[in-house]
């Protein structure tokens, strides 16, 4: 396992597979459909040796690295630690689901609409295990063109508005975080006398803190409008309103962890004096967002916009939990990224589900679905109750790490986030009421039919990890608990340490390709 490049296939075998989509017949739909299925359900079986291979370590492991482009010192450079760990594995899996979720969903462009989420799943996985600065920024943008036509191809009636909305907020947070990229690249070079993208090597490198709090902030703004948070969320009900059931699901449950995965691989490890200053702020903004998003989602007539405010509320959690700075806040924010790419991924498709057979989301449409279709109402159950975060379910394990470690960062804070497990409550059952319970008075409810045998299989896998997190976690933080302890424990060394003071004079050097090329490769 070791001399194979295993990285290397889960992040390109979806990509090889969208160049053989390419050259078979737009008019066997049915092939390429079980095509990419094949591709997403390989893919997601090659990346399972990641996690049993995995060794409970901080260091990096299953780490390639070649030389690509030697006068800047970028590299093909590739790894996973204990916190990609997971987000890997949840993108191989979400895009298995909706490769089957979507069989009879796309109408129009079949061959077109596969190979962008193919290519998606490329870039979304590169962006987890890029261990280079300039081939992460590559992955960072490469997942975003396909995203931007799955809405604004295959989306709902103002498709164009919300896949435009969507890749101005992105672009626009991108082009701070490049800035900063290389600002870090030329400080680093002047510095040491090395020009290098290797993005291990800025991690605790000392500088001051004008510096730090710049960065911090070009940084910050790129993931904070990717999580969303507060308030920087208003990009988010239009694209998941407007996308297709698979965009949707891609777009809670993978996409949306870029930005708190951004926060736990650059902005704590690189500007620990900045996180610190600046971790109350955030802090008392996630809890904005937590009691805002619930409120929000609680008068909401349409149920996949309630589903997208309730990910502004959850995901203001896992914020919540990685600016705590401490291990169990930050473990319970990771498990919670992965708790809501399961849970939201669920009830996204859920929505489909009730979209494909009745052609609308509004919930005054619905009522008494119980008895037209009982698996799909234990299935929607369960979903529900774990957004919610019941005690047994994944949802409880996450959110109580989160507010156990907040507790020890601001009793207050806590207090006031712990608000939104009641907030979540109070709009989730009642959606379910409305949904699912009375009686049925709409006479188009009455042909409903159940969840068929192809349905059934992409939930499975979805129900069964809820219970398994819910029942037994220690499979999941053991994991990912050396990575996390590693990373606090140096983030305190850090931010005990002074921060260095500003240079006399700071001039960027005049030539710097000539200085990258002495510098060597990194």
């Amino acid at each position: 396992m070791e001399t194979m490049p295993l990285l290397s296939m889960v992040i390109f075998l979806p990509l090889a597979g969208a160049a053989l989509l390419l050259l078979m017949d737009r008019e066997n739909e049915g092939l390429l459909r079980g095509a990419a299925l094949a591709v997403t359900v390989l893919d997601f079986f090659i990346s399972l040796p990641l996690y049993f291979g995995f060794q409970s370590t901080h260091e990096m492991q299953f780490v390639e690295k070649r030389p690509w482009i030697e006068a800047f010192g970028a590299n093909y450079y590739v790894g996973i630690d204990g916190i990609s760990l997971f987000m890997v594995l949840l993108t191989t899996l979400t895009c298995a689901v909706c490769a089957a979720a979507i069989w009879n969903a796309v109408d129009k462009h079949l061959k077109e609409f596969l190979i962008s989420m193919l290519v998606l799943e490329t870039g979304m996985i590169g962006v987890f295990c890029a261990l280079d600065f300039f081939l992460f920024y590559v992955f960072w943008e490469v997942m975003l063109i396909p995203m931007y036509f799955l809405i604004g191809v295959w989306g709902g009636p103002r498709r164009v508005y919300a896949a435009v909305k969507f890749f101005l907020y992105t672009m626009s947070g991108s082009v701070l975080m490049l800035v900063a990229i290389i600002w870090l690249y030329y400080n680093h070079g002047q510095t040491t006398g090395e020009y290098t993208l290797d993005i291990l090597k800025y991690h605790w490198v000392a500088l001051e803190p004008a510096a730090q709090l710049w960065l911090f902030m070009a940084f910050f703004l790129a993931f904070a409008i990717k999580v969303p948070m507060f308030p920087f969320h208003t990009w988010l009900p239009d694209a998941h309103v407007e996308a297709p059931t698979a965009g949707s699901v891609i777009l809670a449950g993978i996409l949306l962890k870029m930005g708190t995965y951004g926060f736990l691989r650059f902005s704590l490890p690189m500007f620990p004096h900045a996180t610190d200053a600046l971790a109350w702020a955030i802090c008392a903004l996630s809890v904005v967002g937590i009691i805002y998003g619930a409120l929000v989602a609680m008068v909401q007539d349409d149920v996949k916009k309630l589903v997208a405010y309730s990910s502004v509320s959850h995901l203001g959690f896992v914020t919540l939990g990685i600016f705590a700075l401490n291990t169990q806040a930050i473990e319970g924010g990771i498990l919670q990224m992965i708790n809501h790419g399961l849970s939201t991924g669920a009830l996204f498709l859920i929505v489909g589900v009730l979209y494909e057979r009745r052609h609308t989301r509004l919930i005054s449409e619905y009522g008494g679905v119980t008895a037209r279709m009982p698996i799909f109402a234990a299935v929607f159950m369960i979903a529900t109750l774990s957004s919610i975060g019941l005690p047994g379910l994944n949802g409880f394990v996450g959110e109580f790490l989160v507010l156990v470690g907040a507790f020890q960062y601001s009793p207050v804070l806590t207090a006031l986030a712990a608000t939104g497990v009641i907030w979540a409550a109070v709009y989730m059952l009642w959606m379910y009421q409305r949904v699912m319970f009375g009686k049925i008075t709409n006479p188009k409810n009455e042909t409903l039919t159940d969840l068929n045998p192809r349905e059934i299989a992409y939930f499975a896998p979805i129900i069964a990890f809820i219970f398994l997190i819910g029942v037994y976690p220690a499979p999941f933080l053991s994991k990912m608990e050396p990575s996390v302890t590693h990373l606090v424990e140096q983030s305190k060394i850090a931010v005990s340490q002074p921060p260095p003071a500003p240079p006399a004079v700071s001039t960027l050097p005049h030539t710097p390709l000539s200085g990258a090329k002495a510098g060597g490769q990194g």
